[in-house]
This record gives C-alpha cells, structure tokens and sequence, in this order.
C-alpha cells in the first residue's frame, strides 16, 4: 500500500515540468510522421500536420494485470490514450496519467468511452500484481501492461519513445529513477496511432481533440 499512499500524494502535485534532454528529438520525430496529405483528421489536429501517422505505433506483445501475454490487437479494441510510465515514478508520472483518466471521464460524461493504458517501462518492478493496484487506484478501466524488457522495448520502439533506467552503482538497487518520455497516444481500432499529446494540454483540451478524432474517424 506504500505505493498507493505516494501515488495518492503526487496526484495533487502540479507538476510543470518541461521536457526531458531526450525528448526532443522524439518530439520532432513524431511532427515528422505526420506530414503528408489527404489527412480524414486534418481539422483535429494542432497545427499544419497531416498524414503518415503509420510510422508511429504498430503491433506489441505485452503481459496484462492478470498475467496473461495479449497483443495489441487484444488490448486495442477501442479508442484508447497510451501512456509510457513506471509506478515508482514520484511526481511525473501519476500526474500524467491521472490527467489520462481525468480526460476519461470527461469523455464519458459525453458519451464516448476512451480507455486508458498504462505501459510500465519498468518491467524488473512493475509486476502484473504492482500495476494491478495502481491503474486500479488510477481508473477502473485503466489497462495496465508490462511484460519482459524485450517486450517493452519493442512496443516503445514502436512508438518512439524513450526510456533510460537510472541505476545507482552502489546501494539499493530496487530505488532507482527512469527518465522516460512523457507523450500520451491516442490509438482508434480501424486507424491505429492518430495523435499524441505532450504533458501541459490539460484534460479538458485533450477530451476535445480525441472527441474529433472519434467523431471524424467513425
């Protein structure tokens, strides 16, 4: 339960931090993937972006809260806003996803179910058991996945984004720090990947942009 107290204390932390060293060169990746023309999202997206959106996201193999392995394709039924974290994440991490869930409702209030995941890219901590209790303290239908390092590796490959465990040299090594990338995705079940947000668009504004791309994309 010490993991849900932190969670619990974090949630209420206005975190505004920017951007990672790393991210952005993932930032200007994923602009990238999106040019092009004959976009059906055109009017929903920020900016002059359109097409090419498939050279982001893609098939992965992941391990769920109950422990069973399920693909993508399994999990992806349904419009959903992924989320690359770890639960001993201290402030970063329950912020974003708990704006996640918070968009969520808002959505749901509309009449449109959107369901949040949770990829741990922690996967030496994050047991089916660890993410269980967090995404359940998140929001009831948020999915938690985890899996072998290859497999995580390979679904954050595929969505580009980052992460690097810090590991101390010496003392315990079960309290370590993983710098990580912090888009949230948002994937529909014809089109796959169609947007991503960065960490400052609040969960209102995101409950409008997916509200389009739903809308615009059924």
């Amino acid at each position: 339960m010490t993991r849900t107290f932190a969670i619990a204390a974090t949630v209420s932390v206005i975190a505004l931090m920017g951007v990672s060293f790393a991210q952005a060169g993932i930032f200007s990746d994923l602009l990238k993937a999106f040019r092009g023309d004959d976009d059906v999202f055109a009017q929903c997206r920020n900016g002059a972006v359109a097409g090419g959106a498939g050279a982001i996201g893609g098939d992965f193999t992941l391990v769920d809260e109950t422990g069973r392995t399920v693909t993508s394709a399994e999990v992806l039924k349904e419009p959903s806003l992924i989320y690359f974290g770890y639960t001993f994440c201290p402030d970063i991490c329950p912020v974003d996803a708990a704006r996640n869930a918070e968009s969520v409702e808002i959505l749901e209030s509309r009449g449109i179910n959107v369901q949040p995941v949770f990829i741990s890219i922690d996967p030496a901590r994050d047991t089916p058991e660890v993410l269980a209790e967090y995404t359940d303290y998140m929001h009831p239908r948020m999915v938690g996945l985890t899996g072998s390092p290859e497999q995580v590796k390979a679904a954050s490959m595929a969505y580009r984004t980052y992460y690097n465990a810090q590991k101390p040299e010496d003392g315990d090594e079960d309290y370590y720090l993983v710098d990580h990338s912090t888009f949230s995705y948002l994937t529909l079940p014809e089109q796959g990947f169609v947007e991503f947000y960065r960490r400052d668009v609040s969960a209102e504004a995101m409950a409008d942009s997916v509200q389009c791309f739903v809308e615009a994309g059924s």
